[in-house]
């Protein structure tokens, strides 16, 4: 017997299909049994003929019954074995699911953005004239690669800005750096096998490419930038750097350095991974120029995003290939589709067309400038000699080294939430645990001065607090 309840919100085809998938997957109904016609089921629930049907036409598009002309409907034969248990949907929950937990009201977070930074106007304005005038296009798919449009606004702004020296043709647009060296892993992996990365440094390239079955091989870090000797003897044959700001100790890799990490690159096939971490946000002279600019026919893959400076949320990077990797690009790639959509491709290359990408730069330079110096004169004013600052001068954080006596690292995290106060681990950064004095990394992107100061206060209060 069925019983179909009027008061439940459910419909009554669906109450119907789930106790009959119910008994067939439990057995009550064996194989090869017939069911009720349409017409007697419906009379005996006092119900019509519809819902019924709907329920016996749902449970034969999904194989649990089927017909035989002019005899009916009949239950399938089933593995009962590989069968779950149950399939009748859970009660709805009574109790209220929790909220997410609330967001710490001073967050150091390297990555973090000022939500008032955000051009929300000229967005919105650019964004709806590209609605208006690309109808057409949003009927198609778009090209692999990218926008043209936008492709040929980010190789003007990148030959002006950072002395890159390139064609259209090999810019791909990504939804954000995680799919530039998706792409990047794919193409490499023929010819390479090992990947040499900064140690410290960004642990999203480690990860990934360690996904892709390569041997990471992490390397030490040093004001010159990455260890050059150290390199030179690990085997690997490609070479993941930030030179123009590191992450996270924010040294910059000087130009006789980077020529010979584009020599190394040079002989046997190598290949450099240059990632433009931070490039545009200098708050002292003008941007360190590209490595891919000092040698535009060299062995380099250059690696850019606007999540830094615009959005994160955007979700839009772009990656410049050596034309040796153009032809592998096409041939492996030539079927995909552009992930970022393109309404924002196109309302981003108005943004650069018109010169608001560089204004918004400029402006940022300048917001940022006086949230760093707020909270390097804030570390002195509070920490003093206990602070050792490393990396100041660029980007959105620094690194900042704790002296003496003080809790541990996953006990100073721990104690400044409890304050408020939320820290990025400078140990994510590491590959290889490093010893000393606890390091902390500081963002200031995402913070006024007034919080960048009662942030930093109580982060010494959780430093010298008893445990």
């Amino acid at each position: 017997m069925f019983i179909l309840n009027l008061h439940d919100q459910t419909p009554l085809y669906r109450q119907l299909y789930h106790q009959i998938r119910e008994r067939v997957l439990s057995g009550e109904l064996p194989a090869d049994s017939r069911l009720p016609s349409v017409r007697d089921l419906a009379a005996e629930l006092a119900t019509s003929r519809t819902t019924v049907e709907s329920a016996y036409l749902e449970l034969y598009g999904e194989g649990y019954i089927y017909s035989k002309p002019r005899s009916g409907y009949f239950v399938s034969a089933l593995d009962s074995e590989a069968a779950p248990r149950s399939l009748i949907p859970a009660a709805p929950r009574q109790t209220p699911l929790q909220d997410p937990p609330h967001p710490c009201a001073f967050d150091f977070h390297p990555a973090r953005l000022d939500p008032a930074s955000f051009p929300a106007a000229i967005w919105r304005r650019l964004f709806l004239e590209t609605l208006r005038d690309n109808v057409r296009e949003l009927t198609h798919y778009d090209e692999p690669q990218g926008d043209w449009g936008l492709r040929v606004a980010i190789r003007a702004y990148l030959e002006r800005s950072r002395g890159v020296v390139c064609d259209p043709e090999q810019i791909v647009i990504c939804a954000g750096l995680q799919q530039s060296l998706d792409i990047v892993a794919v193409l490499l992996k023929d010819g390479h096998s090992a990947v040499a990365v900064e140690d410290p440094g960004y642990p999203l390239p480690r990860s990934l490419f360690r996904n892709h079955g390569y041997r990471v091989i992490p390397l030490p870090v040093g004001p010159g930038g990455l260890d050059l000797a150290a390199l030179r003897g690990s085997g690997g044959t490609v070479a993941y750097v930030t030179p123009s700001h590191q992450l996270p100790m924010g040294y910059v890799m000087p130009v006789a350095n980077r020529l010979r990490l584009i020599e190394w690159a040079a002989t046997g096939g190598r290949m450099i991974i240059e990632d433009d971490y931070d490039s545009e946000l200098r708050y002292h002279g003008k941007p360190i120029p590209s490595l891919q600019g000092l040698r535009p026919d060299g062995n380099i893959i250059y690696l850019g995003t606007f999540s830094k400076i615009l959005s994160p949320t955007l979700r839009a990077s772009y990656l410049v290939l050596p034309r040796t990797l153009l032809a592998p690009y096409h041939h492996r790639f030539s079927h995909y589709f552009s992930t970022v959509p393109l309404l924002e491709q196109k309302t981003l290359a108005a943004f650069m067309e018109q010169g608001h990408w560089e204004r918004h730069i400029r402006r940022m330079c300048i917001i940022c400038k006086r949230k760093h110096d707020a909270l390097l004169h804030a570390l002195e004013r509070h920490f003093g000699n206990q602070a050792a600052i490393i990396g100041q001068g660029a980007g959105l954080h620094v690194a900042v080294q704790l002296l003496g006596p003080g809790p541990d690292e996953t006990e100073l995290i721990d104690r400044a939430r409890h304050r408020g106060v939320r820290l990025f681990p400078f140990s994510a950064t590491c590959d290889v645990p490093r010893s000393g004095p606890p390091m902390v990394l500081l963002g200031f992107g995402g913070m006024n001065g007034d919080e960048i100061e009662q942030g930093v206060r109580l982060l010494l209060q959780a430093w010298q607090s008893s445990p």
